[in-house]
C-alpha cells in the first residue's frame, strides 16, 4: 500500500474514510491506496491521488513505512502537485480536510504512527 503526506503553508492533507466503508471505517486518513499487479509503488502513488483527490503529485520522497499485521503502508511527502485536491471518491471518503499537528491530535487516525509523522514532517519544514 502507498500514501501521500501532502503538506502545505504548515498543514497535512487528510481524508476522512466513509462510516461505511471495510477497512478503517469513520477515521482521518492520508491518501492512497493498494499497489496493482504489475505497477510500481510511486506509480500507484500517482494513480490513487488523481482517483481520490483529483490531481497529480510531483513525486517527493519516501518519508516513513507503517507495518502492521498483514500492512506495509509506504508513505511518500509530496510538496508540490497539479490541480487543487478536491473529493473525487466520495465513495471511500465523505470529507477532506487541511490539519496542522495540533488539529490533527484531536481527530481520530487511522494509524497510531500518523500523528508523530505529521508533527515531525511540520516541524522539519518550519513555521508556514
Amino acid at each position: 500500500m502507498v500514501a501521500a503526506l501532502l503538506v502545505r503553508d504548515g498543514h497535512v492533507l487528510l481524508c476522512h474514510r466513509a462510516a461505511g466503508r471495510r477497512w478503517y471505517p469513520d477515521v482521518w486518513d492520508l491518501p492512497g491506496g493498494h499497489v496493482e499487479r504489475g505497477e510500481e509503488p510511486v506509480e500507484a502513488l500517482a494513480r490513487e491521488l488523481k482517483e481520490e483527490v483529483g490531481m497529480i503529485e510531483e513525486p517527493g520522497s519516501e518519508v516513513a513505512r507503517v507495518v502492521g499485521p498483514g500492512l506495509v503502508l509506504r508513505i511518500w511527502q509530496v510538496d508540490g502537485w497539479v490541480g487543487d485536491p478536491v473529493n473525487a471518491s466520495p465513495v471511500e471518503h465523505d470529507d477532506l480536510g487541511w490539519f496542522d499537528a495540533s488539529e490533527a491530535s484531536k481527530l481520530p487516525l487511522a494509524h497510531d504512527n500518523y500523528l508523530n509523522l505529521i508533527r515531525n514532517t511540520l516541524l522539519e519544514l518550519g513555521p508556514a
